[in-house]
């Protein structure tokens, strides 16, 4: 088994690859539901689950004024509409759809979860009466911009992986966020998080970043993963001292250092670098509680005796590349 099989990456549910029903992309006219023809329509009812429906179109909700949950994954939905009298609605699913635009949204205002991810959304916008808002998943799509998000000031979850975004920017107002994924993005350089101080998990991976940087503020931080960069120095996490999950795999590191003080860290995840020499490596013997190391495919994975080197450094260690020790 490959680490990549075995870690849990750090991007949630929603960015795993997930099969797709069969003709998910265009369909013939002939082969589109009709909502009316799936749906039984009790106005009791609490929750509606249209996954998998092939359905063009929402519409003939109106009776369902106690809905709270509504799923529509993996249909043919073209446009965000009818939804204005589902005033209730808790959890909305739009997940793997035809969208192409952020709209009608307005009249949602209990809604605490909405899910936009792999549809063709350009832009986050037309959701500024949703403040109840906690989670919001918006990857998989071609936007460019982080914007239009300063009066989440309840949003926990902000996932907004693989689109085309270069810049963080345009969060200093959701105070409340604890997680934030931007992996799979254009993006340069950690910046513009200083006042996301709740902030626990951060994933920017597969992006285009050559340093770790500007996490000083964020001191309750205990997940980061920058996996798939240009680091070269594994350098400035001083005050992140609750990191438990250290994700560093396929960058250019040749070095394991600055990384003594990190007291509770556990997973520290560096497979694919350039660590050619033992005496760094020796120095995981700081950190008690790590349980985890990932380092194959490094110089020093190439060492005949790589694994009882490792847990001789480190006795405590559980697994060292996906392998439980002994």
């Amino acid at each position: 088994m490959s680490s990549n099989d075995d870690q849990q990456r750090a991007d949630s549910p929603t960015v795993e690859e997930e099969e797709r029903p069969p003709g998910a992309g265009e369909v013939a006219e002939h082969e589109i539901v009709k909502m009316e023809d799936v749906i039984t329509i009790n106005p009791e009812t609490t929750e509606v689950d249209l996954n998998h429906g092939r359905i063009g179109k929402i519409e003939n909700l109106e009776p369902l004024t106690k809905l709270e949950r509504l799923y529509l994954r993996w249909n043919l939905i073209k446009k965000i509409e009818n939804l204005d009298h589902l005033t209730s609605l808790v959890e909305l699913e739009l997940y793997d759809n035809q969208i192409t635009e952020l709209e009608n949204l307005d009249q949602l205002v209990n809604l605490e979860m909405l899910d936009v991810s792999f549809n063709r959304l350009h832009q986050i916008k037309n959701l500024s009466t949703l403040t109840n808002l906690r989670k919001l998943f918006l990857c998989s799509n071609r936007i460019s911009l982080i914007d239009n998000l300063g009066h989440f000031t309840s949003l926990t979850m902000l996932e907004l992986g693989d689109n085309k975004i270069r810049k963080i920017e345009n969060l200093d107002n959701l105070s409340s966020l604890t997680h934030l994924y931007l992996g799979k993005n254009k993006i340069t350089k950690i910046e513009n998080l200083d006042k996301l101080v709740k902030l626990e998990c951060l994933s920017v991976q597969c992006n285009r970043l050559t340093k770790i940087e500007n996490l000083d503020k964020l001191i309750n931080l205990s997940e980061l993963y920058l996996s798939e960069n240009g680091i070269e120095t594994i350098e400035n996490l001083d005050q992140n001292k609750q990191l438990e999950t250290l994700d560093l795999a396929k960058n250019r590191v040749k070095r394991i250092e600055n990384i003594e003080h990190l007291q509770e860290l556990e997973e520290l995840w560096m497979n694919d670098n350039g660590v050619s020499e033992w005496a760094c490596v020796d120095k995981l013997g700081s950190n008690k509680k790590l349980a985890t190391v990932y380092l194959e495919r490094n110089p020093v994975a190439s060492d005949v005796n790589y694994r009882r080197k490792l847990k001789l450094a480190v006795p405590w260690l559980q697994k060292i590349d996906a392998t439980l020790c002994r």
